[in-house]
């Protein structure tokens, strides 16, 4: 780690520091810095590798299921997120999509689900999805078709969903579906779909820049018990909500793990290129754009931490600090990938170097929960009043 004076802020307590530091000597040596074409495989190892290690603890809620304790620490979730990222994309990717798949299990789940699906989870065991977007309905979750009518005692889901992270390799799902108990977001249901339920089927598999397990869902006269029901009936909408506000927030903490990557390649890139006799980080137009780069880290950094702190502080909901941590740390890390791609020359662009890949992996990270003209729509609104 090159830089670990922001572990002494006052957001976080010692236990803090210590995880980050240690999961940083573990990445070193456990994760490797690229991946095969064989992607599928290599996130089930990482998943598998994460819970041996213990890390996927921190996912999940409730110490007596596996959780690292009895609800998710929301510091805890950012920092292994931002360090995982700094190592490897796709290993942040399985991480995060551990705790996002089950957060609505841990934040609404019976004792019974989190028994069965958690502890499983934790342990690397169990690969979990959070299907919520469709076709049709992205930013506008409210707009959903999924349909969801119940039939004795088994709810009947019909739709589609896409854009699903883990979709393909996913042991289980929680899908939002429409279930009437009142028009628009207030009739939603969240159920726990099992990969090999009759009537459940992948419909595609989504191929993007950076490689990740995605799949568009199919649901045909798919038959799920309601004792699988997340929550109460028409209640889905609030917990994906809920959901979003804790993992929301941890997507910027990814950014700035690649931010930090980028600023760390920028300056050994500008330190060791020389030009006209003299290193490149000597000229003070470069020197300039180091600074940016290390200012917008920074003020990424302090609203990614307010929220994540204000989170654990037992606020109900902080959904305009998540949006501007999302919103400013996903946009900055842009521009200081952008701006590393620039001071490596060719490189920057050519395979092989970490820059490129990093160019790749942060695109999607300013659309994925919540793009950033919804995280601006967010801010605005909580403003306004």
């Amino acid at each position: 780690m090159s830089d670990t004076a922001y572990l002494d802020w006052p957001f976080f307590a010692p236990q803090h520091g210590d995880l980050a530091r240690t999961l940083d000597a573990w990445a070193t040596e456990s994760i490797a810095q690229t991946h095969g074409h064989d992607v599928d495989a290599e996130c089930k190892a990482l998943v598998r590798a994460l819970g041996a290690a213990g890390w996927l603890k921190y996912a999940v809620g409730g110490m007596a299921y596996g959780g690292a304790g009895d609800t998710i620490d929301t510091r805890s979730i950012c920092l292994i997120r931002e360090t995982l990222a700094r190592h490897s994309g796709l290993a942040d990717f399985a991480f995060a999509m551990q705790g996002l798949g089950s957060g609505a299990i841990s934040l609404a789940g019976t004792p019974e689900q989190k028994q069965r699906y958690l502890t499983r989870v934790a342990r690397g065991e169990a690969i979990a999805a959070f299907a919520l977007s469709e076709p049709d309905a992205g930013s506008d979750v409210a707009a959903m078709q999924c349909n969801a009518q119940v039939d004795g005692d088994h709810a009947v889901l019909n739709g589609t969903k896409t854009w699903i992270s883990n979709g393909g390799i996913a042991d289980f799902y929680v899908v939002f579906a429409r279930s009437g108990e009142a028009p628009g977001a207030r009739g939603i249901s969240a159920f726990i779909v099992d990969a090999d339920t009759p009537g459940f089927a992948i419909a595609e598999r989504i191929d993007v820049i950076a490689p990740h397990p995605l799949a568009t869902l199919r649901f045909t006269e798919c038959r799920v018990p309601l004792s699988q029901r997340v929550g109460a009936a028409g209640e889905g909408f609030k917990i994906a909500m809920r959901t979003l506000d804790v993992f929301r927030t941890s997507v910027a903490a990814a950014s700035l793990g690649f931010a930090r990557r980028a600023l760390d390649e920028a300056l050994a890139r500008t330190q060791s290129r020389r030009i006209q006799g003299a290193a490149l980080s000597e000229l003070q137009m470069v020197q300039g754009h180091l600074a940016d780069m290390a200012v917008q880290v920074d003020a990424a950094a302090l609203l990614i931490y307010r929220a994540a702190w204000t989170k654990d502080q037992g606020a109900a909901r902080v959904s305009k600090e998540a949006a501007m941590a999302k919103l400013y740390a996903t946009e900055a890390a842009q521009k200081i990938i952008d701006m590393a791609v620039q001071l490596h020359g060719g490189d920057g662009v050519r395979h092989g170097f970490a820059v490129e890949a990093l160019y790749r992996e942060i695109r999607a990270l300013r659309i994925y929960e919540g793009a950033s003209d919804v995280q601006r729509i967010v801010i605005a609104r909580s403003i306004l009043g």
